[in-house]
């Protein structure tokens, strides 16, 4: 009797899906349709047209669709980090056993608090000119040695490493492993990116992580990783996320990859380029070296059938009359200019005499002259005329009775000899 109790109190077993869908049946029939309020995060938008988010607060989040019929009629693109109200009922999403909210009407409310924060930091550092293009350092042509700031474990350390050996198995590759979400992830990625610096020897630096929500992707939106990549005096490719993601390591790096397997694409592009384009050059040189050696074979064919290489005694008796015709035209061209020659140097003798005649003719009238002007300024010459010039007993010219003394002797010079005699009277008018 106890063993028959027993039995029928024995709850009813369930198949995974059965109980799915009881809960299912139970949470659509007792919560009517509801309206929340929150931030969007991890918007996906698959091309069966239908859009997949979670709404979140500080303390919680819940999974959102909202069908194509009701996406089209949107009057905005829902983004991560954006505030919105929700309209729609509770349901369970059997495959995952999750419980979602199946949206009817979205409504946008504003910026939710990391799409603020974004803002925020992006119109500061755009202020400071950390996103100009001026700024920005280019990729080398070559490189050889590859920095990368990830994570030792995801996905996006393979996808980079995958390609570089693939492409170019001799690049070398440091790793400096980081967390790339949750708390301290920012300072951890900031300090990899010094810390490479501080190593040297790299060409370029690969920053980032595979995709996620705008939580999973915030350390590379912090200041601390947007001033070390300012400050790297390494290239830095920012590989962040899928290529609708956006950070501010985006802005501020030299070079930005949608992903980060398109980031090893660039680094090894340039050099699978520079080496086609190294093919392309060989290509050309050895096309125009074969179309020369055609011309020049084309031109030897050319002159051995010409009448030179038919005829060579010919040609040389030609060259001969030439050589002869041109020396006896230099012999009459050299005594010509001879000729020539000796007649100017007659013309320029003749000049020279002429000239020389001119001069001494010039300079004999100008010494006459200045004869006869010493002739006339001659005091001697005026002595001659019957003056006389007396002098004091210090030799010195007497021109008024003052300047000599009673007693004095004096000497007189004449037109022809001189005489001395004393001074008796001064009568000094």
């Amino acid at each position: 009797m106890n063993e028959l109790r027993l039995e029928q109190e024995k709850p009813r077993v369930y198949s995974v899906s059965e109980l799915t869908r009881l809960i299912r049946g139970t949470l659509e029939a007792g919560v009517p349709p509801v309206c929340v309020e929150g931030e969007l995060s991890n918007v996906r938008e698959p091309s069966s047209g239908h859009c997949y988010f979670t709404i979140k607060d500080s303390a919680a989040q819940i999974r959102a669709v909202i069908w194509r019929s009701e996406r089209r009629g949107l009057p905005f693109i829902p983004r991560d980090g954006m505030l919105v109200r929700a309209y729609g009922t509770l349901t369970v999403y059997e495959r995952d056993g999750s419980y979602q909210i199946v949206v009817r009407r979205l409504e946008e409310g504003g910026k939710g608090a990391l799409q603020a924060a974004f803002e925020a930091l992006k119109v500061k550092l755009a202020a400071e000119g950390l996103f100009e293009a001026a700024r920005k350092k280019p990729l080398p042509l070559l490189p050889r040695h590859i920095g990368v700031v990830t994570s030792p474990t995801g996905a996006a350390i393979r996808d980079i490493l995958n390609i570089l050996r693939r492409r170019f198995h001799n690049l070398h590759v440091v790793v400096a492993p980081v967390r790339v979400q949750g708390d301290g992830a920012a300072v951890e990625i900031a300090a990899a990116i010094d810390l490479l610096n501080q190593r040297g020897g790299l060409d370029v630096l690969i920053v980032g992580r595979g995709g996620g929500s705008i939580e999973d992707l915030w350390c590379f939106n912090e200041e601390c990783v947007a001033r070390a990549v300012a400050r790297s005096g390494i290239p830095v490719i920012s590989a962040v996320g899928h290529e609708t993601d956006f950070t501010i390591c985006d802005f501020v790096a030299d070079l930005r990859a949608p992903t980060p397997s398109a980031a090893a694409e660039l680094v090894v592009g340039r050099k699978g380029e520079f080496i086609e384009k190294l093919a392309h050059e060989s290509r050309s040189m050895t096309r125009l070296l074969r179309q020369a050696v055609l011309e020049a074979k084309n031109r030897f064919i050319a002159a051995a059938g010409s009448y030179v290489f038919r005829e060579p005694a010919h040609a040389a008796q030609a060259y001969r009359q030439k050589v002869d015709r041109l020396r006896v035209q230099s012999r009459h061209l050299l005594e010509r200019r001879f000729r020539d020659n000796e007649q100017r140097a007659d013309d320029l003798s003749m000049r020279m005499v002429h000239g020389m005649r001119m001069i001494f003719s010039e300079r004999a009238h100008r010494l006459q002259g200045v004869e006869r002007q010493l002739t006339a300024y001659n005091p001697l010459a005026v002595l001659k005329r019957g003056y006389s010039i007396t002098f004091n007993s210090k030799g010195r010219a007497v021109r008024r009775a003052g300047d000599v003394n009673p007693g004095e002797e004096v000497s007189t010079r004449l037109g022809s000899g001189e005489f001395t005699a004393e001074v008796k009277k001064i009568k000094d008018e």
